[in-house]
């Protein structure tokens, strides 16, 4: 059954935010459009967010909910939500409420105009420390200038996609999902609505700097090639230099002059091997995503659906496995 409106919203350990961002949806949705629903994917949690998304599909009929059998991470969440949800138009967006759901009907509004995807832009991100907002602006600074795709600077997931932009989604298989880059690599007219992210409402966040810098090699190994031709201008680089080197040394060597050459030699030998094993390293990295894909491993397993239960094939079976036990 189609609706005008879905909202895809991943879950991971946030019970203190689950009541407060489903208030302040229904009260954004209420009106804004004739049919709506809220789609909450459940990221192998291990406090009650659950529980509450349960209830909630309970006492809400636009609420469902799907439940990973263990966690497979916020991007593949998102994929789960967009293979499932219903909507002529999909909002994504973060369940810590920093991203306001108050922004949607400017985000529809976009949408209506004839923007196939309407991404929000962060004018400010409050609450969050100077070295987590300078890193990020220097990231995606960075990533502009090796990608050949076009994506926004100081966006995050938070958009609207219409349901071709969905359709198109949907049919991409990466297992490494950098979902924001995805998106813009598909196309279509887009367009940005500014806004100021607002501190998380309750809790820590989900994304300490271990998952930062994975979620940094992701999207770059996903979008660029630039690293691997780095590697290459740079075994170039250190070639000329060690060819001028010997040049020197024999030079050198023939004029009468010679010392001991410890140092040297010892210098030569680590700036070499650090070269040497910093690009087995990203050769390593592109190999590793080049032997997840070709396992073709489903992106993630649904153990549980609650509120409206699937009909006869309206799941597609392309990104992952529905295992369905009703709540």
């Amino acid at each position: 059954m189609k609706v005008d409106l879905s909202v895809v919203v991943p879950v991971f350990n946030e019970e203190e935010n689950l009541p407060e961002l489903h208030r302040r949806l229904s009260q954004v949705l209420a009106g804004l459009v004739p049919s709506w629903e809220v789609l909450f994917v459940d990221d192998g949690s291990r406090d009650r967010s659950w529980e509450i998304i349960r209830q909630l599909a309970e006492q809400d009929p636009h609420v469902r909910g799907l439940r990973f059998s263990r966690n497979f991470g916020h991007q593949m969440a998102f994929a789960a939500g967009l293979d499932h949800a219903r909507g002529e138009a999909v909002v994504i967006m973060d369940a810590d409420l920093q991203d306001p759901p108050e922004l949607i009907p400017q985000l529809l509004a976009k949408h209506r105009e004839g923007f196939e995807v309407v991404y929000a832009v962060r004018t400010a991100r409050h609450g969050e420390s100077l070295f987590k907002k300078l890193t990020a602006s220097l990231f995606y600074r960075l990533l502009v200038r090796i990608t050949a795709v076009h994506i926004p600077l100081d966006t995050g997931d938070f958009r609207l996609m219409g349901r071709r932009a969905v359709e198109a989604f949907r049919r991409l298989p990466e297992r490494h999902r950098f979902t924001r880059g995805l998106v813009a690599w598909l196309g279509f007219r887009q367009t940005g609505v500014p806004y100021e992210r607002a501190p998380r409402y309750k809790g820590s966040t989900k994304y300490p700097l271990r998952k930062m810098v994975r979620f940094a090699l992701d999207a770059i190994t996903s979008f660029s090639h630039v690293p691997l031709q780095v590697a290459t201008w740079l075994g170039f680089l250190v070639s000329a230099f060690a060819f001028v080197y010997i040049l020197v040394v024999l030079a050198l060597k023939f004029a009468g002059v010679s010392w001991p050459g410890y140092t040297s030699l010892m210098a030569a030998i680590l700036f070499l091997g650090g070269v040497q094993l910093t690009m087995v390293g990203l050769l390593g990295e592109y190999v590793g995503r080049i032997y997840d894909e070709v396992k073709q491993r489903p992106l993630y397993l649904v153990a549980e659906v609650a509120g409206t239960l699937p009909e006869a094939g309206e799941f597609p079976a392309g990104h992952g496995q529905l295992e369905v036990h009703p709540s």
